[in-house]
């Protein structure tokens, strides 16, 4: 991966580490993303992906706490790969999508529930991590 210098000054972006076996085991293995959670409860994506399901089926509370254990756990990732608390987390950067989607989600979640701040809050992270994150999944 090549790293360019930030000519704006700002934090450098975050780049979180692949975990490429539970990837497989989501694509390859068709494992169910509760399974891939199970066996890697630090993976983000599969919290993300439990989120939407339950979204999807009207159990948005549920999709509450799946969408809060991903994120606090893609905040646990994010701190380990260096991050201070703000600053990039590319999009396009296939690891950081699960903690993405699960920020998503939540704010999501949050304003089914009539949760404002919180929806507005996770909106406005999601924004300032990633730009095309918040293009992708807002819309």
């Amino acid at each position: 991966m090549t790293t360019h210098k930030n000519l704006l000054g700002g934090p450098e972006p975050t780049y979180l580490p692949e975990n490429e076996e539970a990837y497989r085991l989501l694509s390859e293995e068709s494992l169910a993303p509760v399974e891939v959670a199970a066996k890697f409860p630090t993976f983000s994506l599969a919290w993300a992906l439990l989120a939407d399901e339950a979204f999807g089926r009207g159990a948005v509370v549920e999709s509450y706490a799946y969408a809060r254990t991903g994120y606090h756990r893609g905040l646990d990732a994010l701190r380990r790969a260096g991050w201070k608390g703000h600053g990039p987390v590319p999009w396009e950067h296939q690891a950081n999508q699960g903690f993405l989607r699960c920020l998503a989600a939540l704010g999501r979640a949050a304003g089914e529930i009539g949760e404002k701040d919180e929806y507005e809050r996770c909106w406005q992270f999601l924004k300032d991590s990633s730009p095309e994150a918040y293009a992708e999944l807002k819309g």
